[in-house]
């Protein structure tokens, strides 16, 4: 059994973990090449360390219920949507709560981590740290590497003739810190995901014009939903998957349409999903806006460059542009690994459940945060720690490495022979995911059972939000405060929105006096569906592609 564990990387994926090795009585010792915990949730005015750095911006866009640690509630007051500030300001709570900080060695760099010659019997680890110059080599019986997703800046030169050639400023999103020195300067961002979005938005404020091209376009997503309650709480539901479970795909994506189209026409505003291309979503409240007003202008992908300027694809040039800015995302990589271990560790479809090398006789490494979500890469990456700790301790099992390595290599020859489309890139379903590492370790909940037992809860958990609390009602790991947690959650959304009461104000009927009315009656048959329909819902996921629209479940 594991006791001693190297934690690699000590941002969000990383503080969950040792938390969790805490909670099964493992002795987790942290590795954080900086001088600080949070990772790139920690800003600072240069990248010099060589860590990625977000933006001065920056606003969370995920909302607070749905994006903490699932024992520890975000402070009633604290925004539903905050600034890089205010969540790393959680982070330290949370870290100073459970008294983390201790497991934590500062400005180390993991240099080496190999497999011991006796690892088939004992799944130990040699891992060479260095720091301030000095190289420790240490024995460990687990590892869990907590790198994040965003490590190499992804810089596509190649793909863009004539870049070369060009005389203006060339960077990627990763060095923007914020507006200053682009003041009366004509920019053209590359790239249309969040962070393409929110820095083209805050430079059009200053700059003398934005360009902002992209080759797919997105559908653009608001923090607010009807009513102003927080989007990813309405859409994030176990009633509204069940319901995109059991639909067609046409049925769903109509729906999608209309309704991402009633604030305003994609293609008007030249964001439309190209033809043949997958659907891709961007949290912006801004964008539309700047759109109308002339200080962003869409434009399809680039062709050429020339010294001063950017031919499109439709014929259309961008004259006299100063700064170029690839907004194109990461790679990845583990440089301390040995191959073939490295090489396999960045190919998803050889993670079992995202997680663990399929290539390993002995589950003792595990790949925390390697992920991307519709939803709260937090939730998801804590789920993952607490599954994993509990297979190194051997109370969870996972299936032979034989048996992993021969399911991997088998789906990979079908996608190399165009028989199978590969997904791995793709994003994950949210509840569907969750529910998956959650049942591993015992802590799914049952929503019959729960509505045998405690029908108001059971009411909560399957039309209110989707929130981490819910993998703290039964199982290992079960927190005695989740109930009341899921009970107040809607308490603590409105707290910090209620800052000016007015007095005597009539009140509409809302949506939840129609629920609590047809409320139980509803659950009852979707519980009776739901216990019958079990068969027939995985016909349906086995037979039929892409059946939950995307609209439907919350994106990260």
């Amino acid at each position: 059994m594991a006791r001693r564990v190297a934690v690699i990387g000590a941002g969000v994926s990383g503080l969950s973990s040792i938390k969790c090795c805490l909670d099964e009585g493992l002795e987790p010792i942290c590795f954080e090449r900086s001088n600080n915990f949070g990772g790139l949730w920690k800003f600072t005015e240069t990248s010099e360390d060589g860590m990625n750095r977000i933006y001065r911006s920056l606003v969370t866009n995920i909302c607070k219920e749905m994006s903490c640690y699932s024992d520890f509630p975000f402070q009633e007051d604290y925004p539903n949507f905050m600034n890089q500030g205010k969540f790393w300001d959680y982070l330290q709570e949370f870290a100073e709560h459970f008294d983390l900080l201790k497991y934590i060695r500062f400005r180390t760099t993991v240099c080496s981590i190999m497999k011991r010659p006796d690892f088939s019997k004992t799944g130990q680890w040699d891992v060479v740290t260095e720091t301030e110059g000095k190289q420790e080599r240490a024995v460990f019986d687990a590892v869990m590497v907590c790198t994040g997703h965003y490590l190499n800046p992804r810089l596509p030169l190649e793909s863009f003739p004539g870049i070369h050639k060009f005389k203006g400023q060339i960077l990627h999103s990763q060095e923007y810190r914020g507006p200053e020195g682009f003041q009366g300067k004509r920019v053209l961002v590359i790239g249309l995901g969040n962070t393409a979005g929110d820095v083209a938005v805050e430079l059009s404020r200053t700059a003398a014009q934005v360009l902002l091209s992209t080759r797919t376009g997105a559908w653009v997503l608001c923090r607010s939903s009807d009513g102003g309650y927080p989007f990813n709480m309405v859409i994030t539901r176990r009633c509204v998957n069940f319901i995109a479970q059991v639909l067609p795909s046409c049925v769903l994506n109509w729906i999608q349409e209309r309704q991402l189209n009633k604030r305003f026409n994609h293609e008007n505003y030249g964001l439309s999903i190209t033809k043949g291309k997958k659907s891709k979503f961007v949290v912006n409240d801004e964008l539309p806006t700047c759109i109308l007003c002339g200080t962003i202008t869409m434009k399809t992908s680039v062709k050429e460059f020339t010294e001063t300027s950017a031919l499109f694809e439709d014929g259309t040039v961008g004259e006299n542009i100063d700064i170029v800015i690839f907004a194109t995302g990461y790679t990845f990589s583990f440089p301390f690994f040995e191959e073939p271990l490295k090489s396999l560790c960045t190919k998803k479809i050889f993670l079992y459940k995202r997680v663990f090398p399929s290539n390993l006789e002995r589950a003792t490494l595990a790949v925390i945060g390697f992920i991307g979500l519709k939803g709260s890469i937090l939730a998801g990456t804590e789920l993952q720690a607490r599954w994993a700790t509990r297979v190194f301790k051997g109370l969870c099992q996972i299936p032979p490495s034989q048996q992993l390595m021969a399911e991997a290599t088998k789906k990979e020859q079908l996608i190399r022979r165009g028989v199978m489309k590969d997904t791995s890139e793709d994003k994950l379903e949210f509840i569907l995911y969750l529910d998956d590492i959650a049942a591993c370790i015992g802590a799914k909940p049952s929503v019959p059972s729960l509505f045998l037992k405690d029908p108001r809860l059971a009411w909560e958990v399957f039309f209110g939000p989707c929130t981490p609390y819910q993998y703290r009602l039964v199982g290992p790991g079960k927190w005695d405060g989740a109930r009341n947690a899921i009970l107040t959650q809607w308490d603590r959304t409105l707290k910090p929105l209620k800052t000016r009461t007015v007095p005597n104000s009539t009140k509409p009927a809302s949506m939840s006096h129609y629920l609590k009315v047809w409320g139980a009656p509803i659950l009852l048959a979707s519980l009776l569906l739901t216990c019958k329909s079990s068969l027939f819902l995985k016909s349906v996921r086995d037979n039929l592609q892409n059946r939950i629209s995307p609209y439907l479940i919350s994106i990260w």
